[in-house]
């Protein structure tokens, strides 16, 4: 079996390489959309990786002037995927559209990229590029000493991003691991974490910290009164700051967010947690009644979140989040009458808790449920709670003493 990591490193990129990759960007996800557009002509969405290729690559490589065929299969792999993401939903009687490719990033394998020890060399619209690591102290224990210099594990491939001003290339590894060590892997694997978001509380994780909506509420009708004033006055005086009260708005939002992610991650770093769980965000507008606001700060968080446990080698990953809110993670009753606005009371076995808190739960149940027969490195032990961690079949091991934290969700088990 393989176990697998990512690992964000930080490139160091000049002027003149960085415009060449501004451009592979805005090419690939060209390319990606020119598929995606094409899947969606016929009668039915086309899936199918090979049919995509004979029916698009000539066209892609010609309207791009010769892309590297290597990122136009690429581009290609990403169309069909999420093609397929969106059939499966309509399967599920779910709604979903045409994917669309605005986030940049570029993926690339052996063919397209070679990684060294301390720079990368990176296809591009024109020549090669070679860019420089930039890399904690190699004394330090960081993934990329774990992971990116360890000689057990082999670079499989990467994705280029462009975050925060900064090229991040989002290296993969993975090694081999005996059967006979699958006990340890596993272990090594820790604990899931599960994340609720919603609008009175932005993100509620299982470990039963939550992260309230308020401030985030109270600015957003803060800035909503601040355009209805100026929008009022109708003049180009007023307009023009309107758009500066958007940027402000946005610009605080993304603090707020910056500072939840930083916390979620170290949530889960402190409780050796190997794998975040949110809810698939697709439809959350309708699930929990949000505003469009609230869905961007959901998007944005999650992108966050995403990045920065890279980092430190912890995956975030989307579950289905049907019927999580009306869930006992207790017992598994699923009744609508369960929950009740924020409070969770379980029909059949009258467990009690904030729902929100039992979503989390739920949450971190159901990505254990769907890898418990994974190859992907193991699932994780359980859902790491407050007070102990909770596994698949319901068993429940708790903390020593002096480590669990009480409070007003701690929770007592058989």
């Amino acid at each position: 079996m393989e176990v697998r990591r990512t690992v964000p490193v930080k490139l160091d990129a000049d002027s003149d390489d960085a415009v060449l990759l501004e451009d592979t960007v805005d090419t690939f996800l060209w390319s990606a959309q020119y598929v995606a557009d094409h899947a969606f002509e016929g009668e039915y969405v086309t899936t199918s990786k090979t049919t995509l290729d004979d029916e698009t690559y000539d066209d892609v490589r010609e309207a791009t002037d010769g892309f590297n065929g290597g990122l136009v299969q690429a581009a290609r792999n990403k169309a069909a995927e999420a093609c397929k993401s969106v059939v499966a939903k309509w399967k599920q009687g779910k709604k979903a559209s045409k994917p669309y490719f605005t986030s940049p990033h570029v993926v690339y394998d052996h063919r397209t990229a070679t990684f060294h020890d301390d720079y990368v060399s990176l296809a591009t619209t024109s020549d090669r590029i070679e860019a420089d690591y930039v890399l904690p102290d190699e004394n330090r224990d960081t993934p990329h000493a774990e992971y990116l210099s360890s000689d057990e594990y082999e670079t499989t491939g990467a994705e280029l991003h462009y975050t925060n001003g900064n090229w991040m290339l989002h290296i993969h590894c993975k090694k081999d691991v005996e059967p006979d060590t699958l006990d340890q892997a596993t272990t090594e694997n820790g604990t899931v974490l599960g994340v609720d978001l919603g609008v009175n509380n932005l993100a509620v994780a299982s470990t039963g910290t939550f992260w309230t909506g308020d401030e985030f509420d109270h600015w957003r009708r803060e800035y909503e009164k601040r355009r209805g004033d100026l929008q009022e006055c109708g003049t180009r005086w007023a307009h023009e700051n309107m758009q500066a009260v958007g940027r402000k708005e946005e610009g605080r939002f993304k603090m707020t967010l910056h500072r939840i992610s930083n916390e979620l991650v170290a949530e889960a770093r402190d409780n050796m947690c190997s794998v975040i769980a949110f809810e698939d965000l697709t439809d959350i507008r309708d699930r929990t009644g949000a505003s469009w606001g609230h869905k961007w700060a959901f998007n944005r968080l999650y992108e966050y979140v995403e990045y920065k446990a890279a980092e430190y080698g912890i995956n975030v990953e989307q579950v289905d989040p049907e019927n999580t809110s009306r869930r006992c993670s207790h017992c598994g009753f699923t009744h609508p009458d369960n929950r009740e606005s924020g409070s969770f009371e379980c029909q059949k076995c009258d467990y009690e808790n904030h729902a929100d808190y039992n979503a989390a739960k739920n949450i971190g149940l159901r990505y254990l449920r769907r890898n418990q027969t994974g190859d992907d490195g193991g699932a994780p032990l359980g859902v790491r709670l407050n007070s102990g961690t909770l596994n698949v079949n319901g068993g429940y091991e708790p903390l020593a003493s002096d480590e669990a934290r009480t409070g007003v969700h701690a929770e007592s088990h058989p």
